[in-house]
């Protein structure tokens, strides 16, 4: 008997309890871009490609291969002006709650990969030469599944 009631009762409190919201979006949320958006000084990408290699990828590589991102990629192409980016470093996280985290992974294999944070800056100082950062981006992928309502 005392089984019965207290199914009974965790049943009511169920019951009671609000039920998740259902959104009506037409879209599932997927996985979080961080888009780096560069110009590549003219004459000067395979330069810089060559510098990233060293650092970027592999930094890139290690972060993949431990789970933390998911992917990376470098789009290249045509700037439509001069002030224009023409160099694209996308990476793939899960989720937003993975930027939490984000410094905690990257700085320890970028200080194995590149060095201290002295270093670091020096290097990138030289790659100014190369690229100028037009600015970064953060999106959420999102998979459409309806249509009109």
């Amino acid at each position: 008997m005392k089984k019965l009631i207290l199914a009974a009762i965790v049943a009511a409190l169920a019951a009671a309890l609000p039920a998740p919201a259902q959104s009506n979006a037409p879209y599932t949320e997927g996985p979080v871009w961080e888009i780096g958006l560069i110009h590549a000084k003219h004459g000067m990408a395979d330069t810089y490609f060559r510098s990233i290699t060293k650092t970027f990828k592999a930094v890139m590589e290690e972060a993949k291969q431990k789970g933390f991102i998911l992917d990376y990629k470098i789009l290249y192409g045509r700037a439509s002006s001069p002030d224009d980016f023409n160099v694209m470093s996308i990476v793939q996280l899960k989720n937003y709650a993975a930027l939490d985290r984000y410094r905690e992974f990257i700085d320890p294999i970028a200080r194995r990969i590149e060095g201290d944070t002295k270093t670091q800056h020096a290097r990138s100082a030289t790659r100014l030469d190369m690229r100028e950062v037009i600015g970064y981006k953060l999106m959420r992928e999102i998979t459409l599944t309806g249509g009109d309502e």
